[in-house]
């Protein structure tokens, strides 16, 4: 059972939102489930989270957002696309769905937003959970790779199967064949009348990466007062040096990887993502 709710973000942008529950059991708000929001990356969207919030409702309120400029929600063409405002909309959508103490989750950029919102309000959140995030710098040779890459996007794509082969075999970022990545791009493309092409502005992606690629975010790490797990895939972005460097700063961090696993943890090794998560919310969950 999945229910949509829409929550109103900073400057009245109108956001997406999913709430997953098994109706069998009863309305989640109604039990005192704890609350979970989920957090999907650039270019991601709220369905990305499906599987992984099936599994959460059996035991928590799940739910995910599409943030502003994804999915469903709002791509207001000027903006804004700060920092600021993606962890203002993530408060705000706590606080109008009645999520808190709440749980965030979040995958890259996602994870980003989540630990700062933790920083921020350390009232509204009760544990956290990084996925494939670096702390560090990325710089401005990495924006520029971004820059170049969106350009080599052959959109309009013709098929939904030209989408999932491009992006899962052909794209030259690809190492060896990952049919999850070529899925994952297939949820975030619709149809128009020339073809395939994606929900969001390559434009606003890249505006609201140069927003944190520059910077490092290693004080808002130290910030976080709740319980924390930094998840990286083996093949990810996120290496274990730095993954370990997180969990010593953040003040109650663990550490915990997936093996298979590229960058796309929860997509790639949905089982194996599932066994580094579960423990760590079932015990900081527990009264």
């Amino acid at each position: 059972m999945v229910r949509r709710i829409d929550v109103t973000g900073t400057g009245g942008v109108r956001l997406a939102a999913w709430e997953f529950a098994e109706q069998p059991k009863g309305g989640r708000e109604a039990d005192g489930a704890p609350g979970v929001l989920l957090l999907h990356g650039l270019m991601g969207r709220a369905s990305h989270w499906a599987s992984t919030a099936r599994w959460l409702a059996e035991k928590h309120r799940a739910v995910a957002i599409d943030q502003r400029g994804h999915g469903r929600s709002d791509k207001p063409a000027d903006g804004p696309f700060t920092r600021e405002v993606y962890v203002a909309d993530a408060e705000a959508a706590v606080e109008q769905l009645g999520l808190a103490p709440v749980t965030l989750i979040g995958h890259s950029m996602g994870a980003l937003t989540a630990w700062q919102l933790a920083a921020k309000r350390p009232d509204l959140v009760r544990a956290l959970i990084i996925c494939d995030m670096r702390a560090s710098a990325l710089g401005a040779a990495s924006q520029r790779e971004w820059e170049d890459w969106f350009k080599a996007w052959p959109v309009p794509f013709a098929t939904l199967a030209d989408v999932r082969k491009w992006f899962g075999e052909d794209d030259p970022w690809v190492e060896r064949p990952s049919p999850s990545r070529g899925e994952f791009f297939a949820e975030v493309m619709a149809e128009r009348a020339d073809g395939w092409r994606p929900v969001f502005s390559r434009r606003q992606m890249l505006t609201s990466r140069a927003t944190w690629v520059y910077d490092a975010h290693w004080e808002e790490l130290a910030q976080v007062e709740c319980p924390a797990l930094v998840v990286r895939g083996l093949d990810g972005e996120l290496g274990r040096a730095e993954a370990q460097e997180m969990v010593r700063v953040l003040p109650r961090g663990q550490y915990a990887e997936v093996s298979d696993a590229g960058h796309l943890v929860h997509y790639d090794q949905p089982e194996g993502w599932r066994d580094a998560v579960e423990p760590f919310l079932d015990a900081a969950l527990t009264p």
